[in-house]
């Protein structure tokens, strides 16, 4: 059994080759009010052993994107109307929805933001673990299956889990559920494993011992996670590069502390400032962002926060900005780095 100190003990970090890529993925809402385009364009990529974070506002595209990558888009609204998901070298757009369940689990996972909407209440943990795992290893016996779901909640840290494949949801703390879920996530040894806001509803303190398992995980394994979530101080903990998204698009990107250090998208700047700092003895007021992100039906032919920007001018208003890119890979999409950084165009040509 795996000892406390193992598990809070900070892992190696190994990173490997690019494990997903994503180019100019669309998905669009097709609704009565006009197309929502909840994820618009995005260009990304992950690899073996590396967390990517991606930060936004409520409504900014997130979990759209992560249900876009896994093709769980809710139909028959939403629709992925281009673009490429390039899973260990072949583009899963391109195979039809029957492969799609033997895909999703073993090679990407996803571990949801509310437990109790994962977890069949009628169901015991056991049960609900040992139907997945049937699906994966189908020349095992029962037996076997079982013990490989009471291994995995133990390597998730879950105590006497041979007892508790026996509990129903409802029997379990919060934090335990999530654990749970983390396990059901991870039971396919998937390549890619997408976190959305995994956290959220646990205290300070099971929350960083939920972290410190990720990691852990992620060391023995090497499996890429996609961590999405609110929280800054969870990104500079987990992640290796940050991902800014706003209005279903990636106004800035690049490798945490530089990107903490030096932020050069408006979006990105409003963010930090709005988290209380530690260091300083005394705020008289908390920044905030003015206005509101605008509809994702009625986009703006410009910068999309051009409206809530304090240094927004006529060609802000007027175009959409390019994408610009300094010499370490970091980029952000803002009119006011022309000049000082490369358009990622002339810089990959």
């Amino acid at each position: 059994m795996t000892s406390t100190q193992e598990i809070f003990q900070e892992p190696e970090k190994k990173i490997g080759e690019v494990v997903l890529e994503v180019k100019d993925l669309r998905t669009y809402l097709y609704t009565k009010w006009g197309i929502t385009k909840a994820v618009d364009g995005l260009n990304f990529h992950v690899r073996e052993g590396e967390t990517l974070g991606i930060v936004g506002e409520s409504g900014c595209g997130k979990s759209m994107t992560a249900l876009s990558l896994l093709r769980l888009a809710p139909k028959p609204a939403a629709r992925t109307v281009s673009g490429q998901i390039i899973l260990d070298g072949e583009d899963i757009l391109e195979r039809p929805e029957s492969d799609m369940r033997f895909i999703r689990g073993q090679k990407i996972s996803m571990i949801l933001q509310d437990p109790m909407t994962s977890l069949n209440p009628v169901y015991t943990v056991g049960n609900q673990m040992v139907e997945a795992l049937g699906l994966y290893y189908k020349d095992e016996g029962s037996k076997d299956i079982k013990g490989r779901a009471v291994d995995i909640l133990r390597r998730m840290g879950v105590a006497a889990p041979e007892r508790r494949v026996l509990d129903y949801p409802h029997q379990m703390s919060g934090g335990m559920k999530q654990r749970v879920v983390g396990a059901m996530a991870i039971s396919g040894t998937p390549r890619v494993l997408i976190c959305d806001e995994p956290t959220t509803a646990l205290d300070v303190t099971i929350q960083a011992q939920y972290l410190r398992l990720l990691k852990q995980v992620q060391a023995d394994t090497g499996v890429a996670i996609i961590f999405i979530t609110h929280d800054m101080g969870v990104i500079a903990k987990m992640c290796d590069r940050v991902m800014v998204m706003y209005a279903g698009k990636i106004v800035e990107t690049g490798d945490v502390r530089p990107l903490f250090k030096n932020p050069s998208h408006p979006y990105t700047k409003a963010l930090m400032a709005s988290v209380p700092s530690m260091d300083e003895s005394h705020v008289e007021k908390l920044y905030s962002i003015e206005g509101q992100p605008p509809a994702l039906f009625d986009l703006p032919v410009g910068c999309r926060f051009a409206n809530r920007c304090e240094f927004a001018d006529e060609k802000c208003v007027a175009e959409y900005p390019p994408t610009f890119a300094d010499e370490d890979g970091h980029t952000a999409d803002c009119w006011r780095l022309e000049g000082q950084w490369k358009r990622v165009a002339e810089a990959t040509a």
